[in-house]
């Protein structure tokens, strides 16, 4: 983690620093210890014959309930430190480091769920060093050690795979990146993979051992591509994609999207104390912590002079650079709201406005970054001026269709896979909105069998583009819960990626 890494041998000594400063905030008697929570486009919504039916009556909307998540009331510290011991023992049979799990705890309070904890303290070691400042120059005398620890740990977990990690590029900053000279890169695609049709499958970067290799060996060999979004937006977002797109010819959308935090958020800079040096927020989550975390820290400032003193810097700045907090007043931090999250990725505003703010979160923090794959699908612009049909597997909210839409590319069809009635919810009525063509829902992906594939080609006349992404994070490297990697029950997904392009190239291969 980015703060054991920043102090090389001195992290015992602030480690103890930071949870003299924490019980120190939880103790403040002032603290309240309560916490609150015009065109005419055709949607087809999923039956039992939806394929050989398509061109039927639209069927009737149906719309989410929102849905709302109560906070319960806080322990009293004695209580807290049983909780918190209990909490460290479990998160250490997991195969976390026991000070990385007693970091998480400092960070975002020993109340917290278990899954926020583990989320936490991988995305805090899976941030680029610049998020760290000058911490980054102690990386690999400090943090290697670590590194060593982790991989055997994980060697053990999986067994005697000898599957190696695929190496991750550092930076992450693909084949090319939007007004940066073109780099060499040396890219031939095996015969098997050229299309039609076009596809991109999208997945974390940092994932357990072998995933990326397998995925690979099943996309027909091809070498994916990996791109953190820090270096296009003002959030980082590291992910690989795996595809066949053309790599000449990418143009940016535009107006490019701000790079920093003061760029996006200009109103912030008013009470951005000097100490705080970020530029970038890292990885927007699927989940926000409490409120109370924010409520612990304005109090801790209100009781410092300026600046404050060096351990009640080191737990607000570490708190902030995992949830992802703005300065919005005196001594007063916030979360970034949906909406904010969505101008991020790229969406347009309310894309995500009339579900539950809980299922907000999660489902942003599970989107496509809109800007990176509109980059890699610019290429394809000139090549459909009269519009493309797209089978969008595990669609999300629609980060692929937005994509698209921004890069003014038709959608003729679009035949939509989303097990989510909410993120389906989201997709369609953004679709009503802006879209002339059909848009085909299906929820479940075993329903898309050969026959029902041939049929829908068949009718449309193929499909120009096979997109989609791993829909669960048990791909991502921080799953402690159920790091099954390919194997998980929702994981295993991917496999119907593959089998679902393999017989649309097959079909379309016999048209």
């Amino acid at each position: 983690m980015g703060l054991i890494k920043g102090n090389g041998d001195g992290g015992a000594e602030s480690l103890l620093e930071l949870l003299l400063a924490y019980k120190a905030i939880g103790n403040d008697p002032s603290l309240d210890k309560s916490s609150a929570s015009v065109c005419g486009p055709r949607t087809i919504c999923d039956d039992k014959d939806i394929l050989a039916n398509w061109d039927a009556h639209d069927a009737s909307t149906s719309s989410d309930r929102d849905h709302a998540s109560d906070d319960s009331g806080d322990e009293d510290f004695l209580q807290g430190l049983s909780q918190k011991d209990e909490k460290i023992e479990s998160l250490v049979r997991m195969g976390f480091p026991k000070d990385e799990a007693e970091m998480a705890i400092v960070r975002c309070g020993q109340d917290a769920p278990m899954s926020v904890l583990i989320d936490l303290i991988y995305s805090s070691e899976a941030s680029e060093d610049g998020y760290y400042g000058n911490f980054s120059s102690h990386e690999d005398d400090s943090f290697g050690g670590r590194k060593e620890k982790r991989k055997r740990s994980e060697d053990a977990e999986q067994g005697s795979s000898h599957d190696e990690p695929m190496p991750l590029p550092n930076p992450m900053v693909g084949f090319n990146l939007p007004n940066v000279s073109l780099r060499s890169v040396d890219r031939s695609l095996p015969s098997k993979a050229i299309g039609p049709p076009f596809f991109y499958y999208e997945n974390v970067a940092i994932a357990p051992k072998g995933v990326w290799t397998t995925i690979s060996q099943f996309l027909y060999d091809i070498q994916p591509e990996f791109v953190d979004s820090r270096f296009l937006c003002a959030a980082a977002r590291k992910r690989g994609y795996v595809h066949n797109l053309p790599i000449e010819n990418r143009s940016p959308l535009l107006p490019l999207p701000p790079k920093t935090i003061f760029e996006a958020f200009p109103h912030t800079k008013k009470w951005w104390p000097s100490w705080d040096p970020r530029k970038q927020f890292n990885c927007l989550l699927t989940s926000m912590a409490k409120p109370k975390l924010t409520e612990q820290i304005h109090h801790a400032l209100a009781k410092c002079k300026d600046p404050p003193p060096r351990r009640v810097q080191k737990y607000v700045l570490e708190t902030c650079r995992t949830a992802n907090l703005v300065w919005v007043g005196l001594n007063k931090v916030a979360h970034l709201e949906p909406d904010e999250m969505e101008f991020l990725l790229g969406f347009p505003k309310d894309h995500t406005r009339g579900i539950g703010r809980t299922e907000r979160f999660k489902s942003l923090g599970n989107s496509f970054h809109v800007d990176t794959v509109a980059y890699h699908l610019s290429a394809l612009r000139d090549m459909f001026p009269h519009g493309m049909n797209v089978l969008s597997l595990f669609s999300g909210i629609g980060g692929a269709e937005v994509a698209l839409h921004r890069l003014d590319i038709r959608m003729k069809t679009v035949v939509s896979v989303e097990i989510s009635e909410t993120n389906r919810f989201v997709l369609r009525t953004w679709w009503n909105q802006t879209q002339t063509g059909t848009l085909i829902e299906i929820t479940d992906v075993q329903s898309l069998t050969t026959e029902r594939l041939e049929s829908c080609i068949r009718r449309i006349g193929g499909f120009d583009l096979v997109i989609g992404g791993s829909p669960c994070n048990n791909l991502a490297g921080r799953n402690r819960f159920h790091r099954d990697g390919l194997e998980g029950e929702q994981s295993s997904l991917f496999y119907h990626y593959y089998r679902i392009l393999d017989t649309v190239k097959s079909i379309m291969g016999r048209m």
